[in-house]
């Protein structure tokens, strides 16, 4: 555990600045992540050195496909997430700290830095679950990096505050972040909106940080053609140059009654993401 720096005092309240919920936190209480609390006053990062997912992948499986290609990156993420959609591949580690569990293998920034170092890889990427909330040990860890010759990337949902940006920014190299759908989707699915995160897309690629977005389309929730149209329409806005993976939605946590995604929607998503976007993959297929 250590004090975010992320926060500010309301009183007995805490105001946690890390993402654009802003979350307003009593005593003894923990933001909608639940690994953000307020102890006495003090807003407490309870997974801060607590990994609950490490490995070494080939950082297409980020997916990170035109930045470092073909090298490894040093995986890791810690537990908890600030959205609750009903498809999480990863729901085991996000969702548990809403149960008031906070679990994790203690770790510091310099070993996870000599780890990545150690196994080859040419950089770290936070990921497994949603990296902002505990963006004080991703800076800790990715100035480390930086110092050793090691990029930084943030698989992410991309529901930053800015003040987020602001404190990370300099330090992270490439960004993949989610863009699930239309703003009922955000609403609906996940308890957020979407503009927050059109907002994370833009200064990312206008500070020179290297960004791809991903899509999971999913039957009946975001697979509207005009929708994702206007989302590669979006993406070209701020620049033809984003990468935009298309994603295979399988049954998952509590969407287990829903089909598979169609080929037939990927490859007609693909074809309209060329239309408006110089590079758009098909994944999960």
């Amino acid at each position: 555990m250590k004090e975010c720096i992320l926060y500010k005092k309301e009183g007995k309240k805490a105001r946690c600045l890390a993402c654009a919920h802003k979350c307003l936190i009593s005593d003894g209480k923990t933001g909608i992540c639940g690994v953000r609390k307020n102890i006495n006053g003090k807003l407490i990062l309870l997974v801060y050195g607590k990994v609950a997912s490490m490995n070494i992948d080939p950082i297409e499986k980020k997916p990170i496909y035109d930045f470092l290609p073909k090298t490894k990156t040093f995986s890791f993420g810690t537990i908890g997430c600030n959205f609750k959609c009903d498809w999480c591949q990863n729901y085991d580690i996000s969702q548990i700290s809403k149960q008031g569990i906070i679990l994790g293998e203690k770790i510091s920034a310099k070993e996870i830095v000599e780890q990545a170092i150690a196994t080859g890889c040419k950089s770290i990427a936070y990921t497994y679950n949603e990296p902002v909330i505990f963006v004080e040990f991703v800076k800790d860890v990715a100035v480390l990096a930086h110092s050793r010759g090691l990029k930084n990337i943030m698989v992410t949902n991309g529901y930053w505050s800015q003040e987020s940006f602001e404190f990370i920014s300099d330090y992270i190299d490439a960004v993949n972040i989610d863009l699930k759908g239309s703003a009922e989707v955000y609403k609906k699915f996940c308890g957020a909106s979407v503009e927050p995160v059109k907002e994370t897309i833009r200064r990312c690629f206008e500070k020179g940080i290297h960004v791809e977005v991903t899509t999971l389309i999913i039957p009946g929730v975001n697979d509207s053609l005009i929708e994702l149209e206007k989302i590669a329409k979006f993406l070209a806005s701020v620049s033809p140059k984003i990468v935009w993976h298309i994603s295979r939605f399988f049954p998952m946590y509590k969407m287990t009654d829903k089909e598979v995604t169609s080929v037939e929607i990927l490859e007609a998503a693909q074809r309209i993401g060329k239309k408006y976007l110089e590079n758009v993959y098909v994944g999960n297929v």
